[in-house]
């Protein structure tokens, strides 16, 4: 995982696999038919995760307390696991037809889920989107970009980067109720 994150799929060699793990390239046969099965096995394991994760973490409730559910766990599952969403995202180009079809499957149950949320929170008129769909590939995107750039040992924290895209998702949104008592001031853009 380490390797195609870092390298790209490309790059790597099977080779290059065999002496990051210690055994012979040989050897490596005796646990995958091939560089294109490893990767498979690799994204699939991560959307099943992730998938997995997401079920024992999803919440019921309003629209926007589901959101701020999603928004937080997203960003706390794959902070703690970036290679995994690197590889998940970016070598999708790389996957045979069939096995991209599977991997794009997993994706949408998970995609499905947000753009389920901003779909009912905008038909509750909590939100204001013209396309939920849109606003989901939008947001999913956001997200991921946090496991370019954040730190541990940073200047914020995770649960500070955690509310701090909690408050932007809120704006991007409309959210017009907020749960926690504060005021969406929307023709203003400002929060009072």
């Amino acid at each position: 995982m380490r390797l195609f994150a870092h390298l790209g799929y490309a790059a790597v060699s099977m080779r290059q696999i065999a002496a990051e793990v210690g055994v012979q390239a040989g050897a490596l046969y005796n646990y995958t038919a091939d560089k294109q099965s490893l990767l498979m096995s690799l994204m699939e394991l991560h959307m099943q995760d992730v998938l997995d994760a997401r079920q024992a973490a999803r919440s019921e409730g309003t629209p926007l307390a589901r959101l701020e559910s999603f928004v937080k766990f997203h960003i706390g599952f794959h902070l703690a696991r970036p290679d995994a969403l690197l590889v998940s995202y970016m070598e999708l180009r790389n996957l045979e037809p069939e096995n991209f079809a599977k991997i794009e499957a997993l994706r949408r149950d998970y995609e499905n889920e947000l753009e389920r949320i901003l779909s009912d929170g905008t038909a509750q008129g909590i939100f204001s989107l013209d396309d939920p769909k849109i606003a989901t590939l939008a947001i999913i995107s956001m997200l991921n970009g946090v496991v370019h750039w954040f730190r541990p040992d940073g200047r914020l924290e995770q649960v500070d980067i955690e509310e701090i895209y909690w408050g932007m998702v809120r704006r991007a949104v409309g959210a017009t109720d907020w749960s926690d008592g504060s005021v969406c001031c929307l023709d203003k853009g400002a929060i009072a």
